[in-house]
């Protein structure tokens, strides 16, 4: 426990759960200042924010590279992101300055895949459109063939990236009657096993895939992946889910793939730019459900993920163990 003097100061660039809150404010040993509204840090109070501190927890929205961690300055010690994903995080400056970064893995992955689910379901069976249809009378007699989708029973589904989340979210639709589960990565992996996963090559999934959920993370390789040579080996029956990271998609490809009838219909929790911009071309479609990035967004989850970067802060503020550190 540090006197009262010596308390490290910490930035937290924005309003977190209580359960963080209450965490950094009882540890005796830091000072908190923060950003103190739901909205993100403008980049000028970020660096001013930053000045001086010895910890600081950020946000998937906080670019945090060089310039941030020049205004910091030699105390900072840790980086902790309230997030899964750290893209936004200048790894290779950070490495270079010896400083630790915390992040959230493994709390937010049944959230996350749940809500995978629900927009692949809300997608495929047109729950939007029927939504809108009963509220502005489209809604008449029955007709054979109205607002029909497409199920999952019986249907072949491929999964982009099979770890912690694309996992989670194989476990989940294997219920439904899936008849075959693709996935295509790096590597192949063991745990696949567990829902009869064949490993495939990309090129395989996409053209035999009925619904294409992707859960990669962001790398060079990922960044644009899902294109126009990719949409356009798709069934035009098929389905297309994201929920990983905006960038993964070209959605000048996706949209052109969308009005063509080359796909089916694509549903997306995450977007470039976030938030997208209400006249983007891709709200113009019935056939595009688009989210606004809410993957993990359940009040355990969004508490717990807090508490994580809470303890990954006082971690690295402390020299001991982080619960959740980033190797690189």
């Amino acid at each position: 426990m540090q006197t009262a003097g010596k308390l490290m100061k910490v930035f937290l660039t924005r309003r977190i759960p209580q359960e963080g809150m209450k965490i950094l404010s009882t540890g005796g040993v830091c000072e908190v200042s923060l950003w103190d509204s739901d909205e993100p840090v403008p980049r000028a109070e970020l660096l001013k924010g930053v000045q001086g501190a010895h910890g600081l927890l950020c946000l998937l929205s906080d670019k945090i590279d060089a310039e941030v961690l020049d205004a910091a300055g030699p105390n900072l010690k840790v980086i902790s992101t309230l997030s899964v994903g750290y893209d936004h995080l200048a790894l290779d400056e950070i490495k270079k300055r010896g400083i630790r970064v915390g992040y959230t893995p493994d709390v937010l992955t049944d959230a996350t895949a749940e809500l995978t689910v629900a927009l692949l379901l809300a997608t495929a069976r047109r729950l939007p459109e029927g939504v809108e249809e009963v509220k502005n009378g489209g809604w008449s007699s029955w007709k054979p063939l109205w607002l029909c989708g497409y199920g999952l029973s019986g249907s072949t589904v491929g999964v982009i990236g099979l770890g912690r989340i694309g996992m989670a979210i194989a476990r989940r639709l294997m219920p439904f009657g899936v008849k075959r589960l693709l996935y295509s990565g790096r590597t192949a992996k063991a745990h696949a096993a567990e829902v009869n996963g064949e490993f495939v090559p990309l090129d395989t999934l996409v053209s035999e895939s009925d619904f294409i959920v992707v859960s990669c993370s962001l790398t060079p390789e990922t960044q644009g992946l899902c294109d126009k040579a990719f949409f356009s080996k798709m069934k035009n029956t098929a389905v297309f889910v994201n929920s990983s990271r905006g960038a993964v998609v070209n959605q000048e490809d996706l949209y052109e793939a969308l009005t063509s009838g080359q796909i089916a219909a694509a549903g997306l929790d995450v977007t470039t730019p976030e938030p997208l911009p209400t006249n983007h071309p891709l709200l113009t479609l019935k056939n595009c459900v688009v989210l606004p990035h809410i993957g993990s967004a359940t009040y355990s989850t969004r508490g717990i993920m807090a508490a994580l970067s809470a303890n990954n802060l006082l971690g690295g503020l402390q020299g001991t163990d982080m619960p959740s550190e980033l190797t690189f």
